[in-house]
């Protein structure tokens, strides 16, 4: 069943979920790619010329990001976001993971948030390719989860932007300026002597930042595109926090009515369901009354 097919029901303190599914999932799927490195990758084979190559060289040259010309593909654009090159590259992507990106999936649904990670994750990956011939001094494979990473803390700078983020666990800043300063440190970088792939953290915030704005300003983004694709119609879960609300629309009920109308449990579930995964704005108006008459119930 893929993420399109199923929704999750939050849970803990009004339907807020600490492990959402794509989170979930991406933190395994690197889990098991990093240990696919670090155990099988020091097995060797002998090529065709007689040469001995480790397992580790092989997941390096068809599915790290490399250099146009020097062995790219186009699946590695997938693919490199799932490949690490030490315990503490994975370690900390994953906790920016969790700790950002959490609220995000939260917020957005599934759906949209894998959708958005991995755009910004494909975003940072051409930056890459493009852009470090000209502005790096040597250019190499590259992994890891990183400019999918940045395309995340854009979001939530965007969207929490006063939200205080505890540097060392002890100094509060608001996610806009701790945020802003980290994207900003990574332009200052680029060129430096460090394997760090600095050209694609820019890449996969500015991406991220062009998602939002799009979506935004012009009422489009790449999930809504992709069901109308598949499915024939379009389902809009947000497009901004004003508009979420905006359409939530009050009805007037008869007191008599309140009080003798029993409602259908599972079709109330089967509404729930339905927002939790499209959002509010996918519901008919049946739909809307329904939920607003069981509300007052309660």
């Amino acid at each position: 069943m893929s993420f399109n097919d199923r929704y999750y029901r939050p849970r803990m303190f009004g339907g807020f979920s600490f492990f959402p599914p794509v989170i979930k999932y991406l933190m395994i799927i690197n889990g098991i790619v990093f240990l696919i490195q670090v155990f099988i990758g020091q097995f060797y084979f002998t090529d065709d010329f007689g040469r001995a190559i480790s397992f580790e060289d092989y997941l390096i040259k068809y599915f790290a990001l490399m250099p146009l010309g020097e062995g790219f593909k186009p699946w590695q654009l997938i693919t490199f976001q799932f490949m690490h090159g030490s315990f503490s590259h994975i370690l900390f992507n994953m906790l920016y993971m969790w700790m950002f990106g959490t609220e995000l999936e939260n917020l957005w649904g599934s759906k949209k948030f894998l959708i958005y990670y991995l755009t910004c994750g494909i975003g940072a990956g051409l930056t890459q390719l493009f852009l470090a011939p000209i502005f790096e001094h040597s250019v190499g494979p590259t992994v890891g989860a990183s400019g999918g990473i940045y395309g995340l803390l854009m979001a939530f700078a965007i969207y929490f932007p006063r939200r205080p983020i505890y540097l060392y666990f002890f100094i509060p800043i608001p996610a806009m300026y701790l945020i802003g300063f980290m994207i900003l440190l990574e332009f200052f970088s680029v060129g430096d002597l460090s394997l760090t792939a600095h050209l694609a953290h820019i890449g996969g915030a500015l991406i991220g930042l062009i998602y939002i704005l799009v979506e935004k300003n012009f009422n489009w983004s790449l999930d809504s595109a992709i069901d109308k694709l598949f499915y024939g119609r379009s389902f809009k879960s947000y497009s901004s926090y004003k508009s979420k609300y905006q359409d939530v629309e009050y009805y007037e009920i008869e007191e008599e009515q309140k009080s003798t109308d029993d409602f259908d449990q599972e079709e109330i579930d089967r509404i729930l369901d339905k927002i939790s995964k499209y959002g509010y704005q996918s519901l008919t108006e049946k739909e809307k009354r329904t939920l607003f008459e069981a509300s007052k119930k309660l």
